[in-house]
């Protein structure tokens, strides 16, 4: 229970962090999949997906935890490439960049605090 509590709590910190971020950088958030990368941004994920998880079946680690952060920085990574290359003349790609390193120090403490 604690833990649902906790990723919950994690979840909404995350989401005002993402937004206050945008707001800072002046971001109106646009959708890639309005623009010619969607064929892009759908099989790109899938593959990320796909190879995420045929490792964590084929490799039945105790560390899932760390694999999961850096399946979502895979994720945002690529996400923040596809809005430089398709959202011209907007910065949302440094605020998904942004965003995520900050995630990834939070999802960072969170799981070395919990799974100690």
């Amino acid at each position: 229970m604690r833990l649902v509590i906790i990723l919950i709590i994690l979840f909404f910190i995350i989401l005002l962090i993402e937004k206050t971020i945008d707001k800072l950088l002046g971001v109106k958030r646009k959708n890639i999949a309005k623009t010619n990368g969607k064929k892009v941004d759908q099989w790109g994920r899938a593959i990320i997906v796909v190879i995420y998880l045929v490792y964590i079946v084929s490799r039945a680690a105790v560390t899932t935890e760390w694999h999961f952060i850096l399946f979502l920085l895979t994720l945002m990574g690529y996400q923040a490439i596809l809005e430089w290359k398709y959202l011209r003349g907007s910065k949302q790609y440094l605020s998904t960049l942004l965003s995520s390193m900050i995630i990834f120090s939070i999802l960072s403490l969170t799981f070395t605090t919990i799974f100690k």
